[in-house]
C-alpha cells in the first residue's frame, strides 16, 4: 500500500459483549453503508474467524477532511455510540487523527507498545492459525491487563489535568479525562470566578473543549479529585455529559487510585434531552 493510503488507513479491533454479536455486526454494517454512501471512505467490518466476538473495522478515508466530516454527521455519531456501549473498542491504527491537539499523549511504554501492535495485515494474518495459538484471543491483545491499562492512562490523564485547576477560593482541584469513540482523550480542570456563578467544573471544560475541536461522539469520562468519597459529577455536569455524550461510563477515583465505575444513566435517571423537545 501506498505511503499516502496508510496516512488515511483507520483500522480498529472491536471485542463484541456476549450474545450481541448479531446486534453489533448489524449498526456496524449501517455505518459502513452511510461512510460508503456518503463517500467519507471505503468501509468494511470484518469478523475473526477464530474469534467470533471479535471484528475488524478497516475504513480508507477519502480524505482527512472527509474524516472530519464523518465525525461531525449525527447519524454517524449516533451509530458509533451505540456501537461502543456493546463492544470493547481498540483503535490500533489511525491516520487521520488529527495530530495531538488536546490529546494526552500516552508514556512511551504504551506507545510502544501500539506500534508493536499496529497493522491490520499483521492480525489478518493470526485469522485460522490452531486452536491454542498464543496470539489469538481476547486475553492477549484486549484482556483485563490491557484494560486496566487503557483506564489507568484515563485517569492518569485527569490527575494530570487536575494540576492546572484555578481554584483559589475552595482550594478543591479536580481533573477530567473525556475520551471520543476514535480513542482521543480531552482533558479539563475546574476554573473558579470570583463571582462564584462563573466558576466552570473539570467535566464541563472537557466537553466544551471536545466539542470545539469538533468532536461529538464520547465513550467515557475520568475524574479525580483529592477526596476519600469519589467525586461524582455534580447535577449541572450530569446533564450536560447526557446532553452530548449520552450513558458514557463514568470512572471516579481519587489520588490514591481508582473508586469505582458507573453508567451516566444510574447517576441522572430519566434525564431531560432534546428527545423530549
Amino acid at each position: 500500500m501506498a505511503v499516502s493510503d496508510r496516512t488515511r488507513l483507520s483500522v480498529l479491533i472491536a471485542d463484541v459483549h456476549a450474545g450481541r454479536e448479531a446486534e453489533f455486526l448489524a449498526l456496524a454494517r449501517q455505518l459502513d453503508d452511510l461512510l460508503n454512501r456518503n463517500k467519507y471512505a471505503r468501509a468494511d467490518t470484518i469478523g475473526d474467524e477464530a474469534l467470533p466476538s471479535r471484528f475488524y473495522a478497516v475504513r480508507q478515508w477519502t480524505s482527512a477532511e472527509a474524516a472530519r466530516r464523518s465525525h461531525s454527521n449525527p447519524e454517524a455519531n449516533a451509530l458509533s455510540v451505540q456501537l461502543s456501549e456493546i463492544a470493547l473498542i481498540n483503535h490500533v491504527v489511525n491516520g487521520v487523527r488529527q495530530g495531538n491537539r488536546g490529546r494526552t499523549e500516552p508514556d512511551r511504554r504504551a506507545r510502544a507498545d501500539r506500534d508493536r501492535r499496529a497493522g491490520f495485515e499483521r492480525r489478518a494474518g493470526d485469522v485460522g492459525r490452531p486452536t491454542g495459538n498464543r496470539r489469538i484471543g481476547r486475553e492477549r491483545r484486549l484482556g483485563p491487563r490491557r484494560a486496566r491499562e487503557r483506564t489507568a492512562d484515563l485517569i492518569g490523564a485527569a490527575r494530570r489535568a487536575r494540576e492546572n485547576a484555578a481554584a483559589p477560593f475552595s482550594n478543591f482541584k479536580v481533573g477530567a479525562a473525556l475520551e471520543t469513540s476514535d480513542g482521543t482523550i480531552i482533558t479539563g480542570c475546574n476554573v473558579e470566578n470570583s463571582t462564584y456563578g462563573l466558576s466552570v467544573c473539570a467535566e464541563q471544560v472537557a466537553m466544551v473543549k471536545a466539542l470545539s475541536d469538533g468532536h461529538r461522539a464520547f465513550t467515557r469520562i475520568a475524574i479525580v479529585a483529592d477526596s476519600e468519597a469519589p467525586a461524582a459529577p455534580c447535577g449541572a455536569c450530569r446533564q450536560i455529559l447526557w446532553e452530548f455524550g449520552g450513558n458514557l461510563e463514568i470512572r471516579l477515583a481519587n489520588l490514591a487510585g481508582e473508586q469505582g465505575t458507573h453508567r451516566l444513566e444510574d447517576l441522572l435517571p430519566l434525564p431531560f434531552d432534546g428527545h423530549l423537545l
